[in-house]
């Protein structure tokens, strides 16, 4: 099928929230990430973004399922940054085939798996 333009621009993964204004913190202060649009105190979605790369928070009255987010990353620095700045890891950096990844949980329980390109230098835990 021949190729035609582009009409998707992006895509942004929107996280369920049950308090916009501690999720914005947490993000902010613990990930290193930059409010780009919106009131913590009275809207209840608000956009923010690391390197150009947004993730949308939207506050749920009730509670929802966690979300997975998928981060791809040029080199492993975030994984020490994170850690020292205490968000909570729940899975230590491992080689896979795919990815030399690390998971962190959010303060809603929304996972942020984080990978670079795979280590060729060390065993896959997936061989």
């Amino acid at each position: 099928m021949p190729m035609t333009h582009q009409r998707i621009e992006c895509t942004i993964p929107v996280l369920p929230v049950a308090d916009l204004a501690a999720s914005v913190a947490f993000y902010t202060n613990t990930l290193g990430f930059q409010l780009d649009w919106g009131d913590v105190q009275h809207d209840t979605v608000c956009s923010v973004s690391r390197d150009g790369r947004p993730i949308m928070l939207m506050k749920h009255s009730t509670p929802a399922s966690p979300v997975w987010v998928w981060i791809g990353l040029t080199d492993e620095s975030l994984f020490d940054e994170y850690r020292a700045n205490g968000a909570k890891v729940l899975q230590e950096p491992r080689n896979f085939t795919w990815a030399y990844e690390m998971k962190f949980e959010d303060v809603d329980g929304n996972v942020l798996w984080l990978g670079t390109e795979p280590r060729k230098d060390e065993p896959y835990v997936d061989q």
